[in-house]
């Protein structure tokens, strides 16, 4: 697996982390009472953006990701639906990545 198929995959994991905390476990936290869902759901989310972090320099380091476009994604992240969309600029650079060599 190279590092922009990870790279591309922990950015929508970390979405999708991101949209359980907001639709699931902070509705069960502050309407039923149930504050282990925000724990657990919030751990999970958090290393998941840390991971995203840290592929990103990856990616930047090793020449696979403009700094451009590696802060869309950063900038995406921060937003609830923000990684599908960055998905599709992520995509279209690993095909053109893919496509050069």
């Amino acid at each position: 697996m190279n590092l922009m198929h990870s790279l591309r995959a922990v950015s929508l994991t970390e979405g999708v982390s991101y949209l359980l905390l907001l639709l699931v476990a902070m509705p069960l936290k502050y309407v039923w009472g149930m504050p282990l869902a925000v724990k657990w759901v919030g751990w999970a989310h958090g290393l998941l953006f840390m991971a995203l972090g840290v592929l990103l320099l990856l990616a930047m380091l090793r020449a696979a990701l403009p700094f451009k476009l590696a802060v869309i994604v950063g900038v995406a992240a921060l937003l609830p639906a923000g990684p599908f969309f960055a998905d599709r600029l992520l995509r279209r650079h690993q095909e053109s990545l893919e496509d050069a060599s």
